[in-house]
């Protein structure tokens, strides 16, 4: 018997698909970020690590050593390899924060 195909995701809470595009090593690394207030999406801050994000959202990810802007393309259904993480999103900009 075979089983039904997973029905297209279109929203997603921002801490699982930080963890699903393998840019924090988890759920609770995540979330930490964004009630830290690391996180921002469409150049608003994000407080709350259950915000829905869709495709076309630009995510900031401000940490210690880089600054990270990405434009999210779609919403992962699992935590898969690297290759599979580097297809939820298009990377903007990279780079090291100004001193």
């Amino acid at each position: 018997m075979e089983r039904p195909a997973d029905p297209p995701v279109e929203r997603q809470r921002l801490d699982r698909w930080l963890f699903f595009a393998r840019l924090a090593k988890s759920r609770s690394l995540a979330a930490k970020w964004i009630v830290d207030g690391h996180v921002r999406v469409n150049s608003r801050r994000v407080v709350q690590a259950a915000r829905p994000v869709q495709a076309g959202d630009v995510v900031t990810l401000a940490l210690e050593c880089e600054v990270r802007v990405l434009r999210i393309v779609a919403m992962g259904l699992r935590r898969g390899p690297a290759s599979e993480a580097a297809r939820l999103f298009d990377e903007i900009a990279a780079g090291r924060p100004a001193d």
